[in-house]
């Protein structure tokens, strides 16, 4: 890379991972998902009496096997806190030579953006927690690795693993690699300002959403679930796409990805978004857009007589069924209804739904058709609709248009392919990974990811440890320096990493309580610093040990991480 300061914020930013450092650095996104794959943790869900058979099954079924275990082991976590506080001043000084400032704050939720107009109305801010932080004052917004999304269940009030979309997303990634055994080439990440998912190209495809799984029926369907799941690419620009031949950035001029495969991945989501127009979708529609049901009657037959329901009626009570209003479960959904909510006179001022259903059948309405609209458009007769917006929403429920990425780019395809294919070993993918590391910007991040410290330089490390992770140092302000390291020693000698020469960072160590010898040298380097600015202090590792010395005075842990001996300056605060 031509400018070593970026280089070296890069490969920091690929340790603490951000929200904001993965905007900016979008090869990170890639990079965390690489890191997953060369941990040993995703491999041995393989031996879980749950995925026995998985060989035998169809790609889809291994999908939803793998979606009931990430439900079972996983739960999402937005607790802004859990990572600390920053400063919109700090955040800028690290990024301004990289990137224009005012795209940033409008592209960057915790620097202001809120989206659509949607996102006003419900205020995302509040929603997300953001309102809290006033000012200058604003969280770290971090995505985990695997190893620290397990290690939530060391945290209070937590039984499970734990982590936020992005964390999420690259864990899915993943495990669709190694255990559903999907081709890295059918699985494109992607990325929003608020908001993190796949698009996984199996059938008519599939999106992640958190943790849970959305088909296409099940993006039309009008639930709850699906309306939370369509938010972001109804109301978001996507900022990101990244997929194993590259990635796009809807901010960049240039493109890493093939563009061949990004043209063919803009069809495949667009198409995945669109659907024909039916008496269901009609239905669907309405269970979505709620405010509307007052306006719309149900005519339903009792005893061979026509009788007549109020729409909301209905749709409150799928709410306690396993029938629904649309589909081949109506009948058996009308036959649950109290019998003193029916009428035996249509109700005044409301569209009656039988005849809309009828009409839509019979004219076989194409919403690709101008014609077609305005005859539609017609049958919405009451004064309780706005008929134009009506037909502007039933739109945009049918065929949601994402803003990806521009793809008039400029394409570079210099970089090394990463070769990697569902053959081959966990141990033959790291040494791919390492190959080509040199020639493949993501390859290369996933090892600064991965915090493999005999794989790496120290600097990027402990640059993040330093300067990004703030938890430890609130925590123990008001501690003397003897409690400070008391505690530290007390700590379990347990790393969330189980391999040998990976650390986890200070907050981490803070957070889940636990800590090899190593890993608490660097947390008490981290309080020293701020305790001491101006002390010279400096960690010595080594296959066994970790000695820290802060101005002359030494502090000796024991270390199973199989460091190569080194010496580590901690810059002065």
């Amino acid at each position: 890379m031509d400018n070593p300061l970026k280089d070296l914020e890069r490969k920091s930013s690929a340790v603490t991972l951000s929200d904001m450092e993965i905007f900016i650095f979008p090869e990170l996104m890639y990079g965390l998902m690489l890191a997953n794959i060369m941990s040993p943790r995703i491999w041995k869900w393989l031996d879980d009496p749950w995925f026995a058979g998985l060989e035998e099954m169809t790609p889809y079924r291994r999908i939803t096997r793998l979606k009931q275990y990430i439900m079972d082991h996983y739960v999402f976590n937005l607790d802004l806190d859990t990572w600390g506080l920053t400063t919109k001043e700090r955040e800028i000084a690290r990024f301004k030579e990289f990137i224009d400032i005012d795209t940033i704050k409008r592209s960057n939720a915790l620097f202001g953006y809120e989206g659509d107009k949607y996102y006003f109305d419900i205020d995302i801010r509040t929603h997300f927690g953001l309102d809290k932080y006033e000012g200058n004052v604003i969280p770290y917004w971090k995505t985990e690795t695997v190893e620290a999304m397990d290690a939530f269940r060391f945290k209070p009030n937590y039984g499970t693993g734990a982590g936020e979309c992005v964390s999420l997303a690259a864990l899915y990634a993943a495990s669709l690699f190694i255990v559903a055994r999907i081709p890295l080439q059918d699985i494109y990440l992607m990325a929003t300002p608020l908001h993190s998912q796949n698009f996984v190209d199996v059938s008519d495809g599939i999106l992640t959403n958190n943790r849970r799984l959305v088909t296409k029926n099940m993006w039309f369907n009008g639930t709850e679930l699906s309306a939370q799941a369509r938010r972001a690419l109804e109301n978001e620009q996507v900022t990101i796409v990244t997929h194993e031949t590259g990635h796009i950035h809807t901010v960049y001029p240039q493109a890493t990805i093939s563009p061949a495969v990004y043209a063919a991945f803009s069809g495949k989501l667009s198409r995945f978004l669109k659907v024909k127009f039916s008496k269901d979708l009609l239905g669907n529609f309405l269970r979505d857009a709620s405010h509307l049901q007052k306006c719309f009657q149900i005519k339903w037959p009792i005893h061979g007589v026509d009788h007549y329901v109020p729409a909301e009626r209905i749709f409150a009570y799928e709410h306690g069924s396993s029938f629904q209003f649309t589909g081949n479960t109506r009948e058996k959904l009308m036959a649950e209804i109290d019998r003193e909510v029916f009428s035996s006179s249509p109700l005044p001022e409301r569209v009656l739904f039988n005849k809309l259903e009828d009409f839509v059948t019979a004219q076989r309405i194409d919403l690709d058709k101008e014609s077609d609209i305005e005859k539609l458009k017609n049958q919405f007769e009451s004064g309780c609709l706005h008929r134009d917006m009506v037909i502007a929403g039933l739109m945009k429920f049918c065929h949601v248009k994402p803003r990806l990425p521009d793809p008039g780019k400029e394409f570079i395809t210099e970089q090394e392919k990463l070769g990697i294919h569902n053959s081959m070993t966990r141990e033959q993918i790291i040494q791919r990974l390492e190959q080509i590391r040199g020639n493949n910007t993501a390859a290369d991040m996933a090892f600064y990811t991965y915090r493999d410290l005999n794989k790496t330089e120290a600097k990027p490390f402990l640059m993040a440890a330093m300067y990004r992770n703030p938890v430890s140092i609130a925590a123990l302000k008001d501690s003397d320096d003897e409690t400070v390291i008391e505690k530290i020693k007390a700590m379990p000698d347990e790393s969330i990493y189980d391999e040998s020469g990976r650390l986890a960072q200070p907050d981490e160590v803070w957070n889940y309580g636990r800590g090899d010898g190593a890993e608490k040298a660097v947390l008490l380097a981290n309080i020293m610093r701020n305790k001491h600015p101006e002390a010279a202090i400096k960690i010595d590792v080594s296959p066994d040990k970790a000695v820290l010395s802060c101005d002359s005075i030494l502090h000796e842990f024991p270390s199973t991480k199989e460091l190569k001996p080194a010496s580590w300056p901690i810059p002065i605060a």
